[in-house]
């Protein structure tokens, strides 16, 4: 499968919506599929950091992908966050989540751990030889610790079969081109940060796995499109009209920032689970004056 025509465009790190009790809101996540899918996305990646997957038992993972597939019911792909930082731990959820339905993985970089290079290299190898579905990588320095070079992405993207893709979100341009540059023609390069997709695109990436897009679709999509058929003139107003949106939504905790947006727009309660916190009383200002504008 080329990633490349599937996933091209806009895909969605889709929130886990909780009740007042900070149980699972199937109601509300059933509602934030068909709000997402109807208004433009291409597709939708669950289990992601946006989705809180650190704090999920292993039983709510399963039960978020059975019902993610079950209400997405074909409309997009949908692409499965398996990430940590005990590789052989990983090994074991490829093998028994239910991935039947899923187009890719999508796993972040290890943790905390701070592996050199090789030890990235050896990581996502035995993930990708252990995957039943092509892998996505996922490079996002500012929560692992550690960030993957431009040599290590290229050498997993020529070397290891089942590696299809990358989500970049090392907001280091250079590093970006870097990888470009030298990327396999099938070879999915997509953004990992909202406020860096127009330029990002504009380099050639494919598109990007956004948090905006949750509460954004129409407008975030709309844009991401516009990016790809090199109409940057269009797609710079949209993206201009988002900008403080990006800043309010990561202002103080993602995914916090999203479901205050989503809570103001009747979606879903404000609600996340510790060691997160909903967003201050000052920053919740500031989500009403921007969807009042």
């Amino acid at each position: 499968m080329n990633l490349r025509h599937t996933l091209r465009g806009t895909g969605v790190a889709i929130v886990t919506p909780f009740g007042k009790d900070h149980k699972i809101d199937f109601i509300a996540l059933g509602k934030l599929i068909d709000f997402i899918i109807r208004d433009g996305v291409e597709y939708i990646v669950t289990l992601g950091t946006t989705g809180e997957a650190p704090v999920l038992s292993h039983k709510e993972k399963i039960s978020i992908i059975e019902f993610t597939y079950e209400h997405v019911n074909g409309r997009v792909p949908v692409v499965v966050g398996i990430g940590g930082n005990d590789t052989h731990s990983l090994v074991k959820d490829l093998e028994t989540y239910p991935l039947h339905k899923a187009t890719a993985v999508l796993s972040t970089s290890p943790y905390y751990n701070k592996p050199s290079q090789e030890g990235l290299y050896q990581h996502y190898k035995l993930l990708a030889e252990s995957s039943p579905k092509p892998v996505i990588l996922y490079n996002v320095p500012g929560r692992t610790g550690r960030n993957m070079t431009a040599a290590t992405t290229l050498r997993l993207a020529n070397e290891v079969p089942n590696i299809a893709g990358i989500k970049e979100a090392s907001g280091d341009i250079q590093q970006c081109m870097e990888i470009l540059k030298g990327r396999p023609e099938n070879f999915l390069v997509v953004s990992g940060d909202d406020a860096l997709a127009l330029p990002q695109i504009a380099c050639g990436m494919d598109g990007v796995i956004s948090v905006a897009a949750n509460s954004f679709p129409l407008q975030f999509s709309s844009m991401v499109r516009l990016c790809l058929k090199h109409d940057f003139a269009a797609a710079k107003k949209i993206n201009d009209s988002l900008i403080a949106a990006y800043n309010i939504m990561f202002a103080e905790n993602n995914p916090s920032g999203v479901k205050a947006f989503l809570h103001e727009m009747k979606m879903m309660e404000t609600a996340v689970r510790l060691p997160l916190v909903p967003l201050s009383d000052h920053m919740m200002q500031e989500v009403k004056n921007y969807l009042a504008q």
